[in-house]
């Protein structure tokens, strides 16, 4: 198998990260210049005048057992976001790499490729939404650095299929990055992509605690991958990135008992999710509810604009896709609690 860091930016391979002060919680900490005091409402033994571990151990330990994978192929960051944002900058030299995106799909792979100046190859997705591996295996060039792929894909809710996706790996090892986006795999049939890590080194997964665990204002998310690729973005880590508020919650959230309940919310969304799309699927200002395996439904619209002013009437925000490219008249619609989602569904009842 090749050494994924072959793609690498020759900088960031040479980097010294910056040295943190050493990590000994059982010694008097007078060494990181913090304030001696914490505030009265600090959780015992948890202060926030104290810095947190610069990488919890327990963190990705706890995030390494859901996932299925080594800690070592762990590395805990803000969201989503931030892992595409140092994949980005570790593997594209600005003027001159590229990344690859399937649209329509989540947005922030573009912005994160304009910030660091790398250029950006098209290949979009059919017209049932579905991923063409051989279109992509086509496209690609040596200036191509990273293939961003979204399973279920924001904001399409279609997986990729498996075929597809074991055909782009196939045909891009030793060439380029595959990077799946598995923001919304809780609410999709299977356990997800970590399992073909061993025999595709060049794969990288991200997940989140933003969508099934609701920890959205926690921002805690995962990159999981060949440790090389883990040991390479951990060096491009701000001091200190998550904070100690956000590391409770999520150990809070991957214990044992919290993952059943969340397992079972899940069910709820999901079962939401399919009954939600049949009711929408009956009225007369919908012409198609496309299919979704996350926790929010892609609807085209008779009258996108009237749509979104009825559900504003009953309080309810949506997300209007309609200007973007193949998505005329698109509104994407988060599955809410059944009684919110009663609110829309009477809203959308009364358009013409």
């Amino acid at each position: 198998m090749t050494d994924p860091l072959t793609l690498a930016r020759p900088e960031i391979l040479a980097l010294e990260p910056y040295q943190h002060a050493a990590w000994l919680p059982e010694l008097t900490r007078l060494h990181a210049n913090e304030n001696p005091w914490s505030d009265a409402g600090d959780p015992p033994g948890a202060g926030l005048n104290r810095y947190p571990e610069p990488q919890s151990a327990e963190l990705c330990a706890a995030l390494a057992r859901v996932y299925g994978v080594a800690p070592e192929a762990v590395l805990a960051g803000r969201g989503s976001d931030e892992g595409i944002d140092l994949l980005v900058r570790a593997f594209c030299r600005a003027g001159h790499d590229r990344i690859l995106v399937c649209p329509p799909t989540f947005g922030m792979y573009r912005v994160a490729a304009a910030i660091q100046g790398a250029g950006v190859v098209e290949v979009p997705l059919d017209h049932s939404f579905g991923l063409d591996a051989r279109a992509i295996l086509e496209a690609w060039t040596p200036a191509v650095r990273i293939v961003f792929l979204c399973s279920p894909n924001n904001p399409t809710g279609n997986r990729i299929a498996d075929t597809e996706l074991e055909l782009l790996l196939a045909g891009l090892a030793g060439r380029a990055l595959v990077v799946v986006d598995e923001a919304y795999a809780e609410f999709a049939p299977g356990s997800g992509t970590p399992g073909r890590l061993a025999g595709h080194p060049e794969l990288v997964v991200l997940r989140t605690l933003s969508k099934a665990h609701g920890l959205a204002g926690a921002r805690v998310g995962a990159v999981i991958a060949d440790p090389g690729i883990i040991g390479l973005l951990a060096r491009m880590l701000p001091p200190y990135a998550l904070t100690a508020p956000s590391i409770r919650a999520a150990l809070t959230a991957l214990a044992p008992e919290r993952l059943l309940r969340t397992a079972e919310r899940v069910r709820r969304l999901v079962a939401e999710r399919e009954r939600v799309a049949a009711n929408l699927g009956r009225l007369a200002s919908v012409r198609r509810v496309w299919p979704s395996d996350a926790n929010f439904l892609l609807v085209e619209f008779r009258d996108a604009p009237a749509a979104l002013a009825a559900a504003r009437s009953a309080g309810l925000l949506l997300r209007d896709l309609s200007g973007q490219p193949r998505l005329a008249g698109c509104i994407r619609i988060t599955i809410g609690s059944p009684a919110d989602n009663d609110r829309l569904l009477a809203a959308l009842g009364e358009l013409p």
